[in-house]
């Protein structure tokens, strides 16, 4: 199929008339339980006299058995699964661990909160980590750990990720905020390394406002999870959790973070678990529409994904080829027009988006693949609300504001 021609003709400029960033509504049913429970009182997820509304517990059980993990601990946040899967993983302040180059901000946050220091790894241009690169760094950098983030929801050929981690001695942790739901080859991210970390911040593929769950299936792992995540001695309330006498190991010695979940965001997260098969095939219909109409735009291109990708696309990723300063005014046209499209590529963060440069706080090597990828990378929503009709008019106001500015 020959690209569009960005030929401008004067006419009504058309504008996108829904919100790319609407996350849509709750099930009826996740708010007729929560405003049950918030009758009740009983948020917090321990009770001290009995076993209260167990919806904490029942989550990191249901969640457990969807992604087919022994063990699931849910917290407040995605960056807490993170930060916690390094504490349990053992690493200690000084440690060097290996993660993506193209990232947010959370990410080399949870590294920086256990007192460790990222070695970026550089980013290829179909937003992936750097298969040969990370080989060479696992073998050189002195780092025993991994931290994969399926970044944008981009999940790299986890076939080589395990060999290269196995070969290295690597333990490998997957942050999969962006992928609940995605798999490669028939897997579930989150089941490839010894630990995964998933995010129900709103924008992700359930939404609590903000949530995490660690994953993993190992006993000690578990068991540590739980008590740093803030249990108390109230470990026996939780019904995906090691036996007891894993916790007489380590519950004397393992702080209390109090970084749980409460019972409410696990409450409203319950029956959006049950929908996410569906919801994963809308919003890979929805992504299928708009990789079409771009891909016929000149000066556009959407990076083909590997058969093996099973990924769940929330949002949409391409890259344009035009100089960093009409980029700049280019998203910053199409957002007028009710196309958000944020740009990885500003030399300042703005919102969300940051690149690697910009976290000052640890010493960074120039990575020019990286740099290179991120200049022309352009990242866009896509809400369950999208039609064929919208994505037409997507394409439109894109194609135009090219053409003014090519």
């Amino acid at each position: 199929m020959s690209k569009r021609d960005n030929v401008h003709t004067p006419s009504i400029e058309p504008v996108l008339d829904i919100d790319l960033s609407d996350p849509g509504p709750l099930p009826d049913k996740a708010i007729d339980e929560a405003v049950a429970l918030m009758r009740s009182g009983r948020l917090h997820r321990y009770g001290e006299f009995g076993a209260g509304e167990p919806h904490a517990a029942l989550l990191e059980e249901e969640f457990a058995a969807y992604l087919g993990s022994r063990y699931a601990v849910a917290v407040n946040s995605g960056g807490a699964a993170i930060f916690l899967a390094l504490k349990v993983a053992g690493v200690r302040p000084g440690d060097p661990v290996l993660v993506n180059a193209f990232n947010l901000a959370p990410v080399p946050g949870a590294i920086d909160h256990v007192g460790a220091k990222p070695v970026l790894v550089e980013t290829c241009r179909d937003f992936l980590i750097n298969l040969d690169e990370l080989e060479r760094l696992a073998s050189t950098s002195g780092s025993k750990v991994l931290l994969l983030t399926h970044m944008r929801g981009h999940i790299a050929n986890m076939d080589e990720i395990v060999r290269i981690s196995d070969q290295a001695g690597l333990f490998l942790i997957e942050d999969c905020a962006h992928t609940m739901g995605a798999g490669w080859n028939g897997v579930f991210t989150g089941r490839f390394g010894r630990i995964g970390c998933f995010s129900s911040q709103t924008f992700k593929h359930i939404n609590s406002g903000e949530g995490g769950i660690l994953v993993t299936d190992e006993d000690d792992m578990a068991a540590k999870a739980i008590l740093y995540s803030g249990s108390y001695m109230l470990y026996g309330q939780h019904r995906s959790a090691p036996p007891e006498v894993v916790f007489e190991k380590w519950k004397k010695r393992i702080p209390n973070y109090s970084m749980r979940m409460s019972n409410l965001p696990a409450c409203v997260l319950r029956h959006q678990l049950s929908e996410m098969p569906q919801r994963g095939r809308q919003w890979n219909e929805r992504y299928r529409w708009l990789e079409a109409r771009l891909n016929e735009i000149a000066q556009i291109d959407v990076p083909a994904r590997n058969p093996r990708e099973e990924f769940v696309a929330s949002s949409i990723q391409f890259h344009l080829e035009l100089p960093p300063e009409k980029i700049d005014l280019f998203a910053k046209r199409c957002t007028g027009r009710g196309v958000a499209i944020k740009w990885f590529g500003r030399q300042e963060p703005s919102g969300y988006t940051s690149q690697y440069f910009h976290w000052e706080y640890f010493p960074s090597p120039s990575l020019s693949d990286t740099v290179k990828t991120l200049s022309t990378t352009c990242d866009m929503r896509i809400p369950l609300s999208l039609t064929e009709d919208h994505c037409d008019i997507i394409a439109r106001i894109i194609s135009d504001e090219i053409s003014k500015l090519a």
